[in-house]
């Protein structure tokens, strides 16, 4: 497919091909075995700075920012068949590039919206993968689809914001080097206009009153490359105002601009999950006998591969013409597109995923082989960024719009 894209997107494509053969498949068993003896299982693996000092060297580093002055400069377009390389290794990859999430939106965040003194104190040294950082929205009490429903409060009280809420699921906030927080709450939670109610502050990890309480696991997985998924409560946590993010009431709309890239960004990756599950599925099934004969030669199976085939080079299609909206009509102008990706990608990549599980057998659900996790996450992105049925409710009323 290289010729689909220019020459510096089919070079940097080249180089990090090769990067991820030479370095980051072979540390996929190291990074396993280093954690097991790490004294804290969320402490970073030796390995993993090692291939973010070499991708560094390579030029492979913050490739997801199209701020020029930030990041590569890559347009969406040029980003994506990049993002899907990663996806083949989506718990080492992305990390080892400073293209893992929640850093990569928190990043945007604060280089879209921080001030000057924000995006110095923060923006620069997760640039740098020096920190690490988490996005505090989802909550267990309310259901977070619909980001109005949040009630952590952010009340001003003379020149400090006091924090008090419970989240979860709050991803990379297990990871001791993660210092920051951004943390959406309701500023004004009278205002008649719901979408402004909510605003945005900065938290360091340290500040009183900031407790993560535990790890929250995803079918049994706790997540360790991405720092995990920690349920933290705000005890009435202090900053000062100056921690406040864009303006008061400017929370949604943040929120909003953060989740489109990360949605693209998260189908992206999954073509690549769903390519390193074609390629297992083909591999097991050439190797083993089943009745006589290879299961590659049955039917099933060839009808399985074939499938998967066809359904992988159609999403691939679809995000790139999503990427290619982005760049030229905004996220806006592709909204429908952006939906239609999120709907469609971790759905049909779950089910080529558990195909090749079924390929496997009882080694498809075990730890010698990736399958299992790649089906965690892909399951998981039916609902993060939003579940299936609110891009299915607003997809459809966008298209009834055109006839009511």
């Amino acid at each position: 497919m290289d010729f689909a894209f220019d020459a510096r997107t089919q070079e940097l494509r080249a180089k990090l091909l090769t990067f991820m053969e030479q370095y980051v498949y072979p540390a996929e068993t190291t990074a396993h075995e280093q954690r097991l003896r790490l004294k804290s299982p969320w402490d970073t693996p030796a390995v993993v700075e090692e291939l973010k000092a070499e991708a560094r060297s390579r030029g492979l580093w913050n490739l997801f920012l199209p701020d020029a002055e930030h990041g590569a400069g890559l347009t969406n377009l040029q980003y994506a068949p990049l993002a899907e390389i990663t996806g083949r290794s989506p718990h080492l990859a992305p990390t080892a590039l400073n293209c893992a999430a929640p850093d990569t939106g928190n990043m945007e965040v604060l280089a879209q919206f921080g001030s000057d003194e924000q995006r110095k104190r923060w923006l620069e040294p997760l640039l740098a993968g020096e920190i690490r950082s988490a996005f505090a929205m989802t909550e267990p009490e309310v259901a977070s689809s619909d980001a109005t429903n949040i009630e952590t409060r952010i009340a001003k009280e003379g020149d400090e914001y006091v924090i008090t809420g419970r989240k979860w699921y709050i991803s990379g906030a297990m990871n001791p080097d993660c210092k920051i927080f951004i943390v959406m709450g309701k500023t004004d939670p009278a205002n008649a206009d719901v979408r402004r109610q909510q605003s945005m502050v900065l938290v360091p990890r340290d500040t009183p009153g900031v407790e993560v309480r535990r790890a929250m696991q995803v079918y049994g997985y706790e997540d360790h490359s991405h720092g995990g998924h920690a349920e933290v409560v705000f005890h009435g946590a202090r900053v000062p105002v100056e921690n406040l993010v864009g303006e008061e009431g400017g929370g949604f709309a943040i929120a909003q601009a953060r989740l489109g890239p990360g949605r693209i960004h998260h189908c992206m990756r999954l073509i690549g999950m769903a390519e390193r599950a074609i390629e297992l599925m083909c591999r097991r099934a050439a190797a083993r006998t089943a009745f006589g004969k290879p299961i590659a030669q049955q039917g099933v199976v060839q009808e399985w591969i074939a499938d998967a085939r066809v359904a992988v080079e159609q999403l691939r299609l679809l995000v790139l013409k999503t990427a290619w909206l982005m760049d030229t009509v905004g996220n806006r102008g592709a909204h429908t597109e952006i939906q239609a990706i999120k709907i469609a990608t971790p759905r049909t990549v779950l089910d080529i995923i558990d195909r090749a599980v079924q390929v496997h057998g009882a080694g498809g659900v075990s730890q010698d082989f990736p399958l299992a996790e790649l089906w965690a996450a892909a399951r998981t992105l039916r609902i993060a960024d939003g579940p299936d049925e609110v891009h299915q409710r607003s997809l459809a009323r966008r298209e009834l719009k055109k006839y009511l």
